[in-house]
């Protein structure tokens, strides 16, 4: 289990780049400063967009991983 909990959840299982990383410019977009997403997903590509998305925005990856097929990450929004 992991020791950030979540302020929100974005599903973005089944879609294919660019899909997820478009979703989760949204729902960024919709969140605080500080709050945490978790963000799952199915396409491999996110292995390298989500992390690179945070660098390029400034936002900190808390975790990445993978469980049955799904990757999840989870996230900490940068305060404006």
């Amino acid at each position: 289990m992991s020791e950030y909990v979540a302020d929100e959840v974005l599903d973005a299982t089944g879609l294919f780049c660019p899909e997820p990383v478009m979703l989760l410019h949204a729902k960024v977009a919709e969140m605080q400063g500080g709050q945490v997403l978790e963000i799952r997903a199915t396409d491999p590509s996110t292995q390298r967009d989500i992390p690179k998305f945070c660098q390029f925005l400034g936002h900190e990856l808390l975790e990445a991983g993978e469980a049955d097929q799904i990757f999840v990450y989870r996230i900490r929004i940068q305060s404006s």
